[in-house]
């Protein structure tokens, strides 16, 4: 089912994932057997028992694998460094069935960066998805607000999702448009 770009891979310990498309969270048990498809972002697609899972990145060891390293900014940074960290870890979240970034295909309509106290920001952030229907979409709401929160200076990420306008292919950035022959 899965081309030679997938990796085999056997759990080393019982850790958490989320079934794709449906979003229910379940344990995986230690032993478990099974295909890597995508790792992308830090988080990883697992293809197991004839089902996919999506398993984060904390849990990276399980696969034995390492995780990403948190996003770093220089004591003297300045709000347009924090947005570009801020696009960049955007950048960093994946849909666990297509293999490319939330920003590229379209899903992010909105991103604010606001002072708030002490030298800290807020990040409001207004998202869609795919499909209306899709159970990952609390998963990748709770991505894009964990990635964000790790952020050095950024005291509170909103994530709100919307669906007017409905997201179509036009969205998409080029390069994605190529990657999926959605040209």
């Amino acid at each position: 089912m899965y081309g030679q770009d997938s990796e085999p891979v056997t759990l080393a310990r019982d850790c958490i994932a989320i079934i794709v498309p449906a979003g229910d969270q379940v344990m995986l048990r230690k032993g478990a057997r099974g295909l890597i498809t995508q790792a992308l972002g830090g988080s990883f697609t697992v293809y197991l028992d004839g089902n996919l899972f999506r398993i984060a990145g904390e849990d990276a060891d399980a696969l034995g694998k390492e995780p990403v390293p948190p996003p770093q900014l220089p004591p003297d940074a300045e709000d347009e460094d924090v947005e570009d960290l801020v696009w960049d870890q955007l950048r960093t979240c994946f849909d666990p069935e297509i293999p490319i970034n939330i920003v590229d295909l379209g899903l992010i309509y909105e991103c604010k960066l606001q002072h708030a106290e002490g030298g800290e920001r807020d990040v409001e952030v207004k998202m869609t998805l795919t499909a209306p229907g899709c159970g990952m979409g609390e998963v990748l709401v709770m991505d894009v607000k964990d990635k964000l929160e790790i952020i050095p200076t950024i005291r509170e990420a909103r994530v709100e999702l919307t669906f007017d306008p409905p997201w179509n292919r036009d969205m998409m950035s080029e390069a994605a448009r190529l990657q999926t022959g959605m040209y």
